[in-house]
């Protein structure tokens, strides 16, 4: 089973909301997922980011592939740098 963290759409027509889930890759994007990682609204100003580290770190370490939009989003809270740091430390 390839997991991914990607983004998954919520809100309304035109207002959109985002969960950042860990889901297989092989479901739709506003399907089944296994787990919600954080919120990501972008119609805020600034846009609000929510991350829980601990699961984003345990999916990264268990082999979790980031979209290209959740690598930029993990990366502006910080977590792509600790997660690089942890894995090229051993």
């Amino acid at each position: 089973m390839a997991v991914k963290l990607r983004l998954t759409r919520m809100g309304a027509k035109k207002a959109p909301f985002y969960r950042i889930v860990a889901a297989d890759s092989r479901y739709p994007r506003d399907g089944r997922f296994i787990e919600i990682v954080g919120t990501y609204n972008p119609t805020t100003e600034p846009a609000e980011l929510k991350i829980d580290e601990e699961l984003a770190m345990k999916w990264l370490n268990n082999g979790a592939q980031p979209s290209d939009t959740v690598r930029n989003l993990l990366s502006q809270k910080g977590i792509m740098k600790k997660f690089h740091d942890a894995k090229h430390s051993k």
